[in-house]
């Protein structure tokens, strides 16, 4: 008989991506956000599982290395992890699965649900880091894009493909104006990450910043401030692959992110944590690495187009604050 008569095709199928060995190692130190583990061999960007006592697998991602031992940022609460626990490398990095089915989508920061629905099934995985398009390959800007606010369209005319910056203080408004945007914008879809916001100011922000009009044509990437540093960095990641995919796809992508600050924030956590030495306001050296790293994924390519508008605190209206200036060297414009 053969073996699609025997039915062995699906079991075929889910053995191919299985692997019967595990390489673990022990945890040897725990410091504020910072685990540190002798063992397993793994490599910087690599998912390691955590075993806390109960049982349950904790996920946590290798940041760096101190001598032969690993440093892992966890992804979630390292209650019942104690000295000596199991660490369990996956061998795999961080994705997110997508579809055309995300639209109109609340997400937590790995890309998961949140808004009690069932994550639609995947037609790919894109990886949280990939390589912004080619400099010679881009599209060069030469169609403007509605954002639907007349002041903004007449006077501050935004390109397809351009990357701007919306700075101001806390509290002014900047999210409101995401959201008449996001309602009136004349994009095909848009990606709205929240960043490090409050977690009341969320439901605040979909139900009437955004409205039902507005999330309907989004997929809205959640990542609040009491979630951990790394959980932060890596919503802005998933919102940045999410709307690559749908660029590739072919369409006019408007992302909105805020906050680019917050972001930072989460970064400079994590950089303090692992050792890296504090610079400017102590944010480390990652930090500055990164933001051109994310920021330069969006604008135009050979097909499709991401508009990315990204908001940032300033205090005081203190336009020389480090992050600030150093998303203005790296962004099209702002607006103040």
């Amino acid at each position: 008989m053969s073996e699609a008569g025997l039915g062995l095709g699906v079991f075929r199928r889910r053995l191919t991506g299985f692997d019967p060995l595990t390489v673990q190692g022990r945890i040897s130190r725990f410091v504020g956000n910072m685990v540190e583990s002798q063992g397993p061999p793994a490599e910087v960007g690599e998912v390691c599982l955590l075993k806390s006592c109960s049982g349950n697998s904790i996920a946590a991602e290798v940041v760096g290395f101190r001598e032969q031992n690993l440093l892992l940022m966890p992804l979630g609460s390292l209650e019942g992890i104690a000295a000596g626990s199991e660490v369990v490398a996956t061998g795999k990095p961080l994705t997110v699965a997508v579809s055309p089915e995300l639209q109109g989508r609340v997400l937590d920061g790995l890309g998961n649900p949140l808004d009690g629905d069932p994550l639609p099934r995947a037609q790919h995985y894109y990886p949280l880091k990939a390589a912004p398009p080619h400099p010679l390959k881009r599209r060069r800007i030469r169609e403007p894009l509605e954002l639907g606010i007349k002041v903004v369209d007449g006077l501050l005319t935004c390109g397809k493909g351009q990357r701007m910056g919306i700075f101001a203080g806390s509290g002014v408004g900047k999210s409101t104006i995401l959201g008449m945007m996001a309602r009136h914008a004349a994009a095909d879809i848009n990606v709205v990450a929240l960043i490090g916001e409050r977690g009341r100011e969320v439901r605040e922000f979909i139900e009437e910043s955004l409205g039902s009009e507005g999330l309907a044509r989004s997929v809205v990437v959640v990542a609040t401030a009491d979630q951990p540093p790394l959980i932060r960095v890596k919503a802005a990641l998933v919102a940045m692959s999410i709307a690559e995919y749908f660029r590739d796809l072919g369409n006019d992508v408007l992302l909105m992110m805020d906050s680019i600050t917050r972001f930072a924030m989460a970064q400079r956590e994590i950089g303090l944590a692992a050792g890296e030495p504090p610079t400017a306001k102590g944010y480390t050296p990652s930090v500055f690495s990164l933001l051109p790293q994310l920021l330069e994924r969006a604008g135009n390519a050979e097909r499709g187009s991401i508009t990315g508008l990204f908001t940032g605190l300033v205090d005081g209206d203190d336009m020389q604050d480090p992050i600030a200036d150093a998303a203005r060297s790296i962004l099209d414009g702002h607006i103040v």
